[in-house]
C-alpha cells in the first residue's frame, strides 16, 4: 500500500466567527476512509480523485506559479491597499473581542485593545509569520482569570498587577523558547489531549459568561457551583439585559447559517455590537432606573429590575490612563511561578498551532518561521505586561478573516492595530455604549464553538482512544486546572500505548535513519515505536532536508503509530508539496488502524 498526503483540513477554529470549528487534521465533513496513490483527501475532507496525468512516484510540480509578495517596507509600499483594507475589516472583528476578552480575563476592558495595538503595530514588524493577526484570544481567557484570583486572594485589582507580572516572567521565557529555536515544541504534545484542553476551556468560558449575557451574578464560588448556578440565574435574569444578549447570540448563529459571501464580508460581532447598542439607547441603559417587567403575570417571581450603566462597559475617556504596571513582589513565591509557567505553556502552545494553522489558509503557501515568530510575540507580551495589556497569540480567527479579506502581508496586522489605537484614542465614549451582555454572547458562541458536540463526533472518528484522551482532558482540566488537566491528557495518551504493548524502551527514542537513495530522492526509515513523546526528533531531522527535492516515509518496520504522529507526518507532507518537494508515505499496509479515518492511530498486524 502507498499513501499519498494531500490537504488535510487543519487548524484551532477558535473563536467567534468561524465558519467551523475544526481540529488540526479532523475531517470537516464525514465520509473519511482510508486512501491510496488513486485517492487523496480533498479540500473538504472527502475522497477526490488525485491528478489522473500525475504518476505517484514523480515529484508533484505546482497547478500555478505565483508571485510572492515582497515583505517589509517594501512588502509594505507593495501590497497596502489589499492590507489596509483587510486590516479595517478584521479591526471590526476585533474591537468587541478585545475587550470581552479582556473582561472574561477580569483584566480592564482597554488591556485587550492595548495588547492588540502593541501586537500590530510591533510583533507584525518583527514576527516571523505573513498574515496572522496577533492578539488576545479566548483560548487564555481562563488561564489569566485563575492568576488574577489565585495572586490576588480575592483582591482584584492586587490580582491583576501581580498577573501583569507574571506575564513579564513568561514572556521573558517565551522570548528566550523562540532564541532556543523551541518553536518545534508543539509536535510533543498529544493532539487529542491538546484539543480535550481547548474544549475545556470552551466549556468553562460558557460557563461564566452566560450569567453575564443574562444580567445576573451568581453566588458560586467554584466552576462546577458557576455551572449548576445556570437554571437559576435563568430563572433570576434581567430580562432587558437577557434581550440584548439573546438576540446577539442568535445573530451569531444565523450569521454562521448565511452562505452569502457579500453579507458574510460584514463581520457578525460588530453586527452584534451595533444592535446591542441600539437596544442599550432603547432600554436607556446610561442612566440607572427600576423597571418592571410583565407586571400583569402573577405567576413570575418578580417583576422589578435595575438596570443601568453598570451593565455598559467601563473604559477611560483618556486612553493613556488606561495604562498599568506590573508588581513584582509575589515574585519570590510558588503560586507565582505557577502561574508564569501555566501561561508561557497554554501561550505559546496556542499560538504555534495557530500560526502553522494560518500558514494552510495563505494563498502563497509560505511557511512561517515558528521560531522567530514566539520569539517575536514573547516580546510583544514584554511590553503588554509592562504596560497593563494581556499577553497575545497567534489568532486563528481573526487571521483567518484576515486571509478571506485578501490580506497579502504583514502589513495588514499593522493596519489592524493602527485603527484600534486611532478608535480607542478618538472615541472611547463610543466604546462605553457597548452593552456587556452584547460581549458575553460573543465569548459564549466563543466557547461553543471550542467545545461543539461535533468535536467530540470527529475525535471518535479517528478512534474510541483518542476520544477518550480528549474527554479525560476535559474533566482533568475542569477538575483541577490547565496545567494538570493536560497532563493528566499525556498520562491517558501513555497508558493507552501501554495498552498497546509498546516498549517502554521506546518511548522517548524514536528509531529513524535518513539515507538520499539517489541525488534529490531521500528516504525517511522509522522503526519501533512513533508516537508524541518521541517525534520531536524526527521533527529537528526534517526540518534539514533541503526543499524541492522527493521524500519518502518508510513506515514498514514501525510497531505502531500514533495519531500525532500521523497527523505531523500527513502535516508535512501537505507542506511540502505546497514549496515544490514531493512526500508520500510508504509501507502502512501491514498495520491495523483504530478506525477508518486516514490518521488513525495504528499498530502492525502480528
Amino acid at each position: 500500500m502507498k499513501s499519498k498526503a494531500h490537504a488535510l483540513p487543519g487548524g484551532l477554529e477558535a473563536a467567534v466567527d468561524a465558519s467551523a470549528s475544526q481540529r488540526a487534521g479532523a475531517p470537516a465533513q464525514d465520509g473519511w476512509r482510508n486512501f491510496s496513490s488513486e485517492e487523496s483527501v480533498g479540500e473538504h475532507g472527502v475522497s477526490a480523485p488525485t491528478d489522473p496525468g500525475h504518476s505517484p512516484d514523480q515529484p508533484r510540480k505546482p497547478a500555478t506559479t505565483r508571485i510572492i509578495p515582497k515583505t517589509g517596507i517594501a512588502g509594505l509600499a507593495e501590497n497596502w491597499r489589499a492590507d489596509l483594507l483587510s486590516g479595517f475589516l478584521v479591526f471590526l472583528i476585533a474591537l468587541p473581542l478585545c475587550l470581552g476578552i479582556s473582561m472574561a480575563s477580569g483584566f480592564p476592558p482597554q488591556a485587550g485593545i492595548i495588547t492588540a495595538v502593541v501586537g500590530g503595530l510591533l510583533v507584525s514588524r518583527i514576527n516571523g509569520s505573513f498574515v496572522t493577526i496577533t492578539g488576545p484570544a479566548a483560548g487564555l481567557i481562563v488561564v489569566i482569570l485563575d492568576s488574577v484570583q489565585a495572586l490576588g486572594g480575592g483582591d482584584a485589582k492586587a490580582g491583576y498587577h501581580y498577573t501583569l507580572a507574571a506575564i513579564v516572567c513568561a514572556s521573558v521565557i517565551q522570548m528566550l523558547m523562540g532564541l532556543m529555536k523551541a518553536g518545534k515544541m508543539s509536535a510533543f504534545f498529544p493532539s487529542s489531549a491538546v484539543h480535550g484542553m481547548l474544549a475545556a476551556i470552551g466549556i468553562i468560558i460558557m460557563a461564566k459568561q452566560i450569567h453575564v449575557m443574562l444580567g445576573v451574578k451568581p453566588d458560586a464560588p467554584t466552576l462546577f457551583a458557576t455551572i449548576g448556578a445556570i437554571p437559576t440565574s435563568l430563572r433570576d435574569m434581567n430580562p432587558e439585559v437577557a434581550i440584548i444578549g439573546g438576540l446577539g447570540l442568535l445573530i451569531l448563529i444565523a450569521w454562521s447559517l448565511v452562505k452569502n459571501r457579500r453579507l458574510k464580508m460584514i463581520p457578525a460581532p460588530i453586527v452584534v455590537v451595533i444592535v446591542g447598542m441600539a437596544l442599550a439607547q432603547y432600554f436607556d441603559l446610561d442612566d440607572e432606573h427600576i423597571y418592571l417587567f410583565l407586571p400583569e403575570y402573577p405567576f413570575l417571581p418578580h417583576h422589578e429590575f435595575t438596570i443601568g450603566p453598570k451593565f455598559l462597559v467601563s473604559i477611560p475617556q483618556n486612553f493613556l490612563s488606561g495604562f498599568a504596571f506590573p508588581d513584582f513582589s509575589l515574585i519570590g513565591s510558588g503560586i507565582f511561578w505557577q502561574q508564569v509557567f501555566a501561561i508561557c505553556l497554554v501561550g505559546s502552545l496556542e499560538s504555534l498551532l495557530s500560526a502553522a494553522a494560518v500558514d494552510k489558509l495563505d494563498p502563497f503557501k509560505r511557511t512561517s518561521d515558528l521560531n522567530r515568530d514566539v520569539a517575536a510575540v514573547g516580546v510583544g507580551n514584554i511590553i503588554c505586561g509592562l504596560i497593563g495589556g494581556l499577553p497575545m497569540i497567534a489568532e486563528i480567527v481573526r487571521s483567518s478573516a484576515n486571509v478571506n479579506n485578501g490580506a497579502r502581508t504583514g502589513g495588514a496586522n499593522f493596519f489592524h492595530g493602527l485603527f484600534l489605537l486611532i478608535f480607542v484614542a478618538l472615541f472611547p465614549r463610543l466604546i462605553h455604549e457597548i452593552p456587556l451582555a452584547s460581549l458575553a454572547a460573543l465569548l459564549v458562541f466563543t466557547g461553543y464553538r471550542l467545545a461543539a458536540p461535533l468535536e467530540f463526533k470527529k475525535t471518535l472518528a479517528i478512534g474510541w482512544d483518542q476520544l477518550a484522551v480528549f474527554v479525560i482532558t476535559i474533566i482533568g482540566v475542569l477538575a483541577t486546572d490547565l496545567l494538570i488537566g493536560v497532563a493528566i491528557g499525556i498520562v491517558a495518551e501513555l497508558l493507552f500505548h501501554v495498552w498497546r504493548s509498546v516498549n517502554w524502551g521506546q518511548v522517548f527514542k524514536l528509531h529513524r535513519e535518513i539515507t538520499e537513495r539517489e541525488p534529490g530522492v531521500y528516504e525517511v526509515k522509522i522503526g519501533g515505536a512513533a508516537f508524541f513523546a518521541n517525534y520531536l526528533a524526527l521533527k529537528s531531522d526534517l526540518m534539514k532536508l533541503p526543499k524541492g527535492a522527493t521524500i519518502i516515509f518508510d513506515l514498514s518496520e514501525s510497531w505502531c503509530v500514533d495519531h500525532t504522529v500521523m497527523e505531523n507526518l500527513h502535516h508535512f507532507c501537505e507542506d511540502y508539496e505546497a514549496n515544490g518537494g514531493h512526500a508520500e508515505i510508504r509501507g502502512l499496509d501491514q498495520h491495523v488502524a483504530t478506525s477508518q479515518h486516514p490518521l488513525a492511530p495504528r499498530k502492525r498486524s502480528a
